[in-house]
């Protein structure tokens, strides 16, 4: 199917997705903020640069899109131009979270992934769930989570 913008306008639409403070993010800091745990965001010093940062737990959370991480949701589709190009970048995308969640767990760190699809599209779940398993991980949990809608791969 062939793009219903000219190329111009689609560089410049994607050029303006933000990969700081998006909309999953924010609903994830305001709802564990007003449950009383304070974070630090976008944490240069540790690996992977995380969304949120808990030191006194230990702990970082990743808020990931779909799209830009390859998640294999309902959400997620090969873009059909340049395929080459969007499967080199999105591959490096994995290989450099990978990393850092393998470095982060090697200095004693715990590591969640929040994919965009826990909270968007058909599949979503209730953010109140989503709060709740983080909490609960924050609180006592293992070294990882990972936590998608109810069609991702996870």
């Amino acid at each position: 199917m062939a793009d219903v913008v000219d190329p111009a306008t689609r560089s410049r639409m994607m050029a303006g997705i933000r990969g700081k403070n998006t909309k999953p993010e924010l609903l994830i800091r305001k709802a564990l903020h007003a449950r009383g745990f304070r974070y630090r965001i976008h944490c240069k010093d540790l690996p992977g640069n995380p969304d949120l940062c808990f030191p006194k737990y230990r702990a970082v959370i990743f808020v990931h899109g779909c799209f830009w991480h390859g998640h294999g949701c309902h959400l997620f589709k090969w873009p059909n131009t340049r395929p080459e190009f969007w499967r080199e970048k999105i591959g490096r995308n994995r290989e450099v979270d990978a990393r850092a969640v393998a470095e982060l767990e090697a200095a004693g760190w715990r590591v969640a992934t929040v994919w965009e699809c826990a909270l968007k599209g058909t599949g979503r779940l209730p953010l109140d769930e989503v709060i709740k398993k983080l909490r609960a991980w924050l609180e006592n949990a293992p070294r990882e989570i990972v936590i998608s809608g109810a069609h991702g791969p996870d």
